[in-house]
């Protein structure tokens, strides 16, 4: 019966329960403070940032038009003929065009708008 006490002293040890916490809520909240305070610092440092970028990109893919020209992320160059919902149609060379998602729009090189806005100055 070595066996059967060895369950009854496990099992009374797990029933015990522990000391109630000394200091209350305000303990907690100073015992927390460090977690809250390295949250805050993440979303400072990476979570803002890059939610302002991807705004920022965003805002460039609803200003372009056809005539815009881009590289795309995969470093293709390219000039846009047909702006779709979801895709732009880029001409990259002679005779040659393709479709391209609009979120692998990296950068626009030459833009319509500020061409014509150049020429309105002139």
């Amino acid at each position: 019966m070595p066996k059967m006490s060895s369950l009854i002293d496990a099992s009374s040890f797990l029933a015990q329960s522990a000391a109630p916490a000394q200091g209350g809520p305000a303990q907690m909240i100073v015992g927390m403070l460090p977690a809250i305070l390295l949250m805050g610092g993440f979303y400072f440092l990476f979570i803002a940032p890059q939610r302002k970028k991807q705004k920022e990109h965003e805002k460039m893919l609803a200003a372009l038009q056809s005539g815009d020209e881009i590289i795309s992320t995969g470093g293709i160059f390219g000039t846009i003929t047909n702006v779709k919902d979801d895709r732009f149609v880029v001409r990259i060379a002679d005779n040659t065009k393709i479709e391209l998602g609009k979120a692998f729009v990296q950068t626009v090189v030459k833009s319509q708008a500020s061409e014509a806005a150049k020429a309105d100055k002139k």
